[in-house]
């Protein structure tokens, strides 16, 4: 897989990076958003398919890059098509972290060691390249403002952004509250994007998987998945494990 375009996790990471703070927003529910990602990116490269609410894979030749690989890799030893729920709320922990690190390494962010209080050690991140993040958030300006059905990649990515909270990160306040509304819409232009983001909210709300959900990434959310929406609009991450929120 060539690197002349960002993956969907990549891009999804890029999106809640705040270049204010130097940190990731939701970032409780955003390890949960960055599996889902994965699972788009390797259909869209071919190596996953959907069957029903199950993924299986099709073929296991690796993409090139090395945190996909890793997953191609968990998602063939099951041996048979995982449910995305089962998949996504698994644990793989520090997902979040791996993506930054793999962004760094990759010379898209920049790492800045800091100080909590003068006392505690973290590390904030910087994008290297503004140009790349305000082109992947006009992607999504575009398909909200024009109406105009957006291609799978882009769908996939504004169903991910949702089902995590980002929306009132990326169109804050009153004035976006039209946006976060199209924004969430863009979830039935792709209806494997739709399937993994409804999987991403049913985690963080502790629903059952349910058969089928690939037909609902067609329409509009349903109850479970809009519910699972408010809450992860709300920022809270519903019941997400303590062992998933990483350090930020």
């Amino acid at each position: 897989m060539g690197k002349s375009r960002r993956t969907v996790p990549e891009e999804l990471l890029l999106l809640a990076l705040d270049p204010t703070t130097g940190t990731t927003a939701q970032p409780q529910t955003l390890d949960l958003g960055l599996a889902g990602a994965q699972l788009v990116e390797l259909s869209l490269a071919g190596r996953i398919v959907p069957e029903g609410d199950r993924i299986a894979v099709v073929l296991a030749r690796p993409t090139g890059d090395p945190t996909l690989d890793h997953a191609l890799e968990l998602l063939r030893r099951r041996g048979s098509p995982v449910r995305a729920a089962h998949w996504i709320g698994g644990p793989r922990l520090g997902l979040r972290q791996t993506y930054l690190a793999h962004l760094e390494r990759c010379g898209m962010v920049t790492a800045v060691p800091g100080q909590v209080c003068g006392v505690l050690p973290t590390t904030r991140y910087q994008a290297s390249d503004d140009c790349t993040n305000a082109a992947i958030k006009q992607r999504l300006d575009t398909a909200i403002r024009t109406g105009v059905p957006p291609d799978p990649r882009t769908a996939a990515l504004a169903a991910l952004a949702h089902s995590v909270g980002l929306g009132k990160h990326l169109y804050p306040g009153n004035e976006g509250r039209s946006s976060r509304s199209r924004l969430r819409d863009l979830i039935r232009y792709d209806p494997l994007g739709g399937m993994v983001a409804h999987a991403v909210m049913d985690v963080q709300n502790g629903l059952p998987t349910q058969q089928n959900r690939s037909s609902q990434g067609t329409g509009p959310a349903p109850a479970a998945g809009r519910a699972g929406s408010r809450t992860a609009g709300r920022g809270s991450g519903g019941r997400v494990p303590a062992s998933r929120v990483g350090v930020r």
